[in-house]
Formats: C-alpha cells, structure tokens, sequence
C-alpha cells in the first residue's frame, strides 16, 4: 500500500513510545518492590471537579447529547469570554471564540485555514513536537530556531526578524511552554508581534498552559494586544479535563466563518456532553478548586526543581507555568558512564523505576543534553521519584 508523503513526514512521538516502554516495564515490575513512578507524561493527576461531572451526568440523563454547531455552545462560548474578562482584564467577544475538539484540533483548524503549500512558520527550538506535525500536516515547513536558556527557551523578536524570508508566513509560539515551562515576556510577545504583523504574517500562540502560572511578570494573555492574533487553549490543564477533548480557539471576525466551515467538515462538533461539562468549569466552588491546584502544582514545583539541581539534574530556568522540569542530564550521564538523555531515560526507567522523557522529541539543538520530568503527579510520587535519582546517582 502506498502511503502519503505528509504521513511518512510526520515522525513517531517519542514521548508515547518511551510511554509504551514505561508501561511495559511497569506490568514486570508491578508485584515487586518498586512500582514504576510516571513523571513522563504531561497529565494532571487530578481529574474534573465535582461541580463539572455532575453537569456531564445530568446532560446524560437529560439527553443533552446531540451536535452542537460547530463553533460550540453560545453559553460556553460567553463563559470563556467572560473569563477573559474576569481573570486577565482582556475582552475577547464571544463571537471570536470557536470552542474545539481539544487544542490539538484549534491548532489543526488555524494551520489548514491559514497555511499555503511551502510556507515556513517559526517555531524555538525546544518546542511541543505535535506543534511542529500540525504545521506538515498542512504542507508547510516548520523552521525551528535554536532558544538558549540566556532567552527562557523561547524566541526573540530579533531572532525572528533575523529568520524571516520571503517564504516566511508566520510564527508558532507556546507560552508557557511545553517542555520547558517557560513563558515569554509580555513586552518581546508585543515586540514579537510587531515584527510578524508588519510584515504581514500571522502570529499563532498556544496558550494552554496559561491558566498555571506561578509568575506575576508574566500569565497574561497575548490576546491584549491585537485582535489579529491568534490564540488556542484548552480544558485539559488548568481545568484538569485532559481525556474530555475540549478546547477553543480565538480568531479574527474575518477568520470565523473559515474556521467554522472547516469545522463543519472536519470535526462536525466538539463532544456535547463536554461542552455541557465545561459549564461549570467557571463556576466559583470549580475556579476555587483550580485555584488550590494550581498552588499544589506549585508547591511541587517550589520542592522539585531544587532536588534535581541538588543531585546535578540542573534545570537551567526556573519555569514560571506549566508542570515541567527541563533538566539538563549531562552531568547525571557523566556519573553513569551512558551517553545522551535518551540512554538516561531508559537507565532510569530501569534501575530507578521512574518513567521521564529524553529530549528527542522536542526539537534538534542539544536535545541530548536534556530530559523532561512532569511534575503533575502528586508531591509524594515527586518525593520517591527524587530519593530513587539521588540513589542511583549517589
């Protein structure tokens, strides 16, 4: 059978292999001593609160389960705008927002509606790799530009205008960031956008992750500064609704009707009883719940990080959202005698039984240098986790 070129140029997510590795290992070891500890995979472990399963069962017992349009519930659509307002002092009109089949969707959605055959879109390098898959999948070129940690792991304007050529159609940003949790400061995302604008290109920010920071200088959304930018978020993190599939996307008006017809062929609509979920994500016993999670996640951070730098795991930037730990695993591999994070990774799987992520997946600048914890599981797995690394490395 013959087989697509843009499926044979979209590579295996190595985070879902090494998953697959992890879990395997898991079953041989699961009556021993030693069950395997996940910090590889960035889930929360806690799940949707009261407030919203108790929506999703009482839309399931009313039958609230048919379509919706494709653009979402208008209500839920008016609770996100109205979070927008509450929480970060931006209006976003109801009538922008497109609620989705997950971020993965929003992201599938702004890259079909707006990427030609050819076209290259900037991205840093390290970034989410699934990113830089939606940009193939709609035949454009993902152009990964090395970030150091002197820039968070991020891009620069002058990094961005240093890149740009006639070929160039637009950036791809993540902030905070998936694998660093890193986010970009609010005056170079202004200084971004103007760069990308005057040249007439689009400025896509995946902006998931916005809902856990932990840093007053930044978790304000880039949507403040034009109308023309483009937003994907997501309920899967900060609401703690990862296999619910829902999330939204904030379009120009002129993008709209686009967005929506793709959706109408694509996706027909988001789930329903989600959406009908989602509805009480916004209540205040749900936002107050969020709120003490977000405080949990980062108490785990405030302990983990230092622990992985006490034992030579050094994460070179304190990441200011998300649940992640970029850490740079040279000196831990020096100790072992392996070589690289990938080799580092499955070391660890094997003698300390804690699954975490080498750095292949995220890009091609020093990625063997570094590894991915996510400290999304509860503070006393992060505790074993850490006393298992300190011994295998003492």
């Amino acid at each position: 059978m013959k087989i697509a070129a843009r499926a044979q140029r979209i590579e295996p997510f190595y985070v879902m292999e090494v998953a697959k590795a992890a879990s395997a290992l898991a079953q041989q070891v699961a009556h021993g001593d030693q069950p395997m500890i996940f910090l590889n995979i960035g889930e929360p472990d806690f799940t949707a609160p009261p407030l919203v399963q108790e929506a999703a069962e009482r839309a399931v017992r009313d039958g609230a389960t048919q379509y919706t349009h494709a653009t979402g519930l208008a209500p839920l659509r008016e609770r996100i705008s109205g979070w927008y307002a509450s929480r970060f002092g931006v209006n976003v009109p109801a009538r922008r927002i497109v609620i989705t089949a997950g971020a993965s969707a929003a992201l599938q959605l702004a890259c079909l509606a707006l990427i030609e055959a050819g076209d290259d879109i900037l991205m840093p390098d390290p970034s989410y790799p699934c990113n830089r898959h939606f940009v193939s999948a709609a035949e454009g070129n993902a152009v990964l530009i090395p970030a150091t940690a002197q820039e968070r792991f991020q891009l620069s304007a002058a990094k961005v205008e240093a890149a740009w050529t006639p070929r160039t159609r637009g950036v791809l940003l993540a902030s905070p960031s998936n694998p660093t949790g890193t986010s970009i400061h609010p005056a170079e995302m202004a200084r971004i956008h103007n760069v990308v604008s005057s040249r007439g290109g689009i400025t896509l920010l995946d902006e998931i992750y916005l809902g856990l920071s932990h840093d007053d200088a930044f978790g304000q959304t880039a949507l403040a500064l034009d109308d023309q930018l483009i937003s994907i978020n997501s309920f899967s993190k900060y609401f703690n609704m990862t296999g619910w599939r829902l999330g939204w996307l904030v379009v120009p008006d002129a993008l709209v009707p686009v967005v929506e017809r793709l959706a109408q062929n694509l996706f027909i609509c988001p789930s329903t009883i989600a959406q009908y979920a989602a509805l009480a994500c916004f209540e205040a016993a749900s936002i107050a719940e969020y709120e003490r999670r977000r405080a949990e996640f980062k108490a785990r951070r405030d302990w983990f990080i230092p622990a992985l730098n006490a034992m030579g795991l050094n994460v070179p930037v304190m990441p200011d959202g998300a649940f992640y730990a970029w850490a740079d695993c040279t000196e831990a591999c020096a100790k072992l005698g392996i070589e690289g994070s990938w080799d580092f990774a499955f070391e660890v799987m094997r003698r300390a039984h804690v699954a975490i992520t080498p750095g292949r997946d995220f890009g091609n600048h020093d990625m063997h240098r570094y590894v991915r914890f996510s400290t999304a599981s509860s503070m006393a797995q992060l505790q074993e986790a850490a006393a298992r690394l300190q011994a295998l490395l003492a």
